[in-house]
């Protein structure tokens, strides 16, 4: 052990001295603190998942160099799955996959197709290679959270982080629009957290400037993150206590006046109809949202006259933005037609120098990018989830298990409803990995109460799928 201590020293030693030569002094102690950091998520992988949840939750889009640009959340969760694949080679942990987890692999295979086509016949700047593994390393959430969150101490970490982040996000975004009401005053803050592509984050905020500007840049991404959170946040700060329940409750008011305040039609008309569901459902405390909700929306409508203007138009047909959305639909069956297998992973729709339109929806997003079995694969995806954690009875009652359980679904819910008006949640990426984190949870609470036999959510055939 001697001897391993000095080896490790004069390693060490080495290692800050040829940093030293090579490097300035700062440069050096960021090199030290990334190598400590590394060090650590190998020894604990968690630890990587925790701080990948807070920062793409806070500054989703903060960019870094590592040979390619890339964001700090995509960093940490390709840190985190080398520590997974380093515990899994000495069986500190192990694989967990049941028939959700097995459909998304089915669909992550089948991308090589439609990659290697969209490599053969779109003609685009970047590289398909790397987008397509950025994107598999974000859809890989829902299969890295149930190798590390086997227990409710671990499960609550990971809430706090995601919970926190938000909060860190709101509380910045809605001070910045409180401040100046005006989207432009964000810019300096993006470009102080080394987001890529200032040019279109000016014309984003400049055609949107009414809107709240956050870190997740476009008002509807916005939108797309809180109604994955806000039914989480409500239900888990009930049945807490103390700091933990406070947070909760802080993350939910701040959401709903952010979701406002970002003035996301898709995402608020969904989050609307999934709390409609839960009062029919009976879930104890939905009402409650209903009205808490109707009285926040008028008041800042009365605070807000831009907010006024968006949801007159909303379900207007000389809206632009439904103009638009009306005429991506139209022409989609052309894209279909020229790209049957989908365009791949070398750009987003619509593909340059085509005359082709993108398309606003979830669904037909897949099939733009990875054909009609790619959106099928998708779907199976969504309906083994929904199996898994579908109620069966009348939820009058709830406790902690159910709260996590219930929040995460309405949450889901409310992204799948928000794909009918917009396609962020399909290869939009960090969003998509916080999309299928979500997801994750939502499954690990249903498999617990399944093991438990809870007899308003399963049948005796879905405890024994579980188990």
């Amino acid at each position: 052990m001697a001897v391993q201590g000095k080896f490790l020293a004069v390693a060490l030693g080495l290692l800050f001295g040829g940093l030293l030569t090579l490097l300035d002094p700062a440069k050096t102690v960021l090199a030290l603190v990334a190598l400590a950091m590394t060090i650590a998520v190998m020894r604990r992988p968690l630890l990587g998942l925790l701080l990948f949840a807070f920062f793409a939750t806070l500054i989703p889009y903060t960019t870094v160099q590592l040979g390619i640009r890339i964001t700090v959340s995509e960093a940490l969760l390709a840190l985190t799955w080398l520590g997974v694949f380093w515990q899994l080679t000495i069986r500190r942990c192990r694989w967990v996959v049941g028939s959700t987890e097995r459909q998304l692999i089915w669909l992550m295979l089948f991308t090589t197709i439609p990659f290697a086509v969209g490599q053969l016949t779109i003609q685009a700047e970047g590289s398909g290679l790397v987008n397509w593994i950025r994107w598999l390393m974000n859809v890989s959430t829902l299969l890295l959270v149930p190798i590390l969150i086997d227990d409710d101490r671990k499960r609550d970490k990971l809430l706090l982080a995601l919970l926190l982040g938000t909060l860190a996000m709101l509380t910045l975004s809605i001070f910045y629009f409180l401040k100046d009401r005006n989207a432009n005053t964000f810019i300096p803050v993006l470009e102080k957290l080394k987001y890529a592509h200032p040019e279109a984050v000016k014309d984003i905020f400049s055609a949107n400037f009414s809107r709240m500007a956050s870190p997740w840049v476009h008002p509807n991404l916005t939108g797309g993150v809180l109604v994955l959170f806000l039914p989480l946040a409500y239900f888990y700060a009930r049945f807490q206590n103390g700091w933990r329940s406070l947070l909760g409750w802080t993350v939910a008011l701040m959401g709903a006046a952010g979701l406002l305040f970002s003035m996301s039609r898709g995402a608020i008309v969904s989050l609307a109809l999934v709390l409609l569901w839960l009062t029919w459902l009976r879930v104890p405390g939905a009402g409650r949202i209903i009205g808490t909700a109707t009285v926040l929306v008028v008041g800042l409508v009365l605070f807000y006259p831009p907010l006024q203007e968006r949801l007159s138009t909303t379900f207007s047909s000389t809206n632009a933005s439904t103009e638009i959305r009306m005429d991506e639909y139209r022409r989609f069956p052309d894209a279909m037609a020229r790209y049957p297998l989908g365009i791949g992973f070398k750009t987003d729709p619509p593909p340059p120098n085509t005359g082709l339109l993108g398309i606003s929806n979830l669904w037909l997003n897949f099939i733009y990018k990875t054909g009609i079995p790619g959106m099928l694969l998708f779907i199976a995806v969504t309906v083994a989830w929904w199996r898994e954690i579908k109620p069966r009875g009348w939820l009058n009652l709830l406790n902690r298990e159910r709260a996590v359980w219930i929040g995460s679904s309405a949450g889901l819910l409310s992204a799948l409803l928000t794909g009918l008006f917009d396609h962020y949640y399909s290869f939009t990426m960090v969003l998509v990995a916080l999309f299928w984190m979500i997801m994750a949870l939502g499954l690990h609470s249903a498999r617990r109460l399944a093991i438990e036999g809870d007899p308003l959510l399963f049948t005796g055939q879905n405890r024994r799928d579980t188990q």
